[in-house]
């Protein structure tokens, strides 16, 4: 008959203690999954500074190039319509202006046949255009989801 052995009080704390980590390990893992964003925008541009740091706290990394954004759109297929103050590219998708993160991250686990998500303009209450500058104010905008041959179909509504 073999003899069953128990665990130590020592080694119980242990698992506990490595059990409580989990959670943290997966929201760490969920997050290092999240790629690179890559941001062409004005050297000058506070919002586009602001969005970013929306993206950053929202679990991007995020890459700058400070060289303005209008040749790297029209290189990436992007029509002028929807044009705003910065241009990114994550996960082979164009995300023009301040599209919110919860979009780009609802994007990337969708993967719909697109080119891009856009914000058009610079809507006050966008992530990035909604500091305490604005007083609060919010503005009702769409994120739009652009298809290769420039149509284009509300993705997101924001009241």
């Amino acid at each position: 008959m073999s003899r069953k052995s128990h665990p130590s009080r020592r080694q119980l704390l242990q698992i506990s203690a490595a059990a409580s980590l989990l959670p943290l390990m997966g929201m760490a893992r969920a997050q290092a999954a999240l790629p690179q964003v890559e941001v062409w925008k004005d050297a000058s541009c506070g919002c586009c500074k602001d969005w970013i740091a929306h993206m950053e706290k929202n679990g991007f990394r995020v890459r700058m190039h400070d060289t303005g954004n209008n040749a790297i759109r029209a290189r990436l297929g992007l029509a002028q319509q929807f044009a705003s103050c910065h241009t990114a590219l994550v996960g082979g998708y164009v995300i023009e202006g301040h599209v919110p993160a919860s979009d780009v991250k609802r994007l990337l686990r969708e993967r719909p046949k697109a080119l891009a998500l856009a914000v058009p303009g610079m809507p006050v209450g966008s992530p990035g255009m909604d500091g305490p500058v604005y007083g609060g104010r919010r503005d009702p905008y769409a994120v739009l989801l652009v298809q290769r041959d420039g149509s284009s179909r509300v993705f997101q509504r924001y009241a």
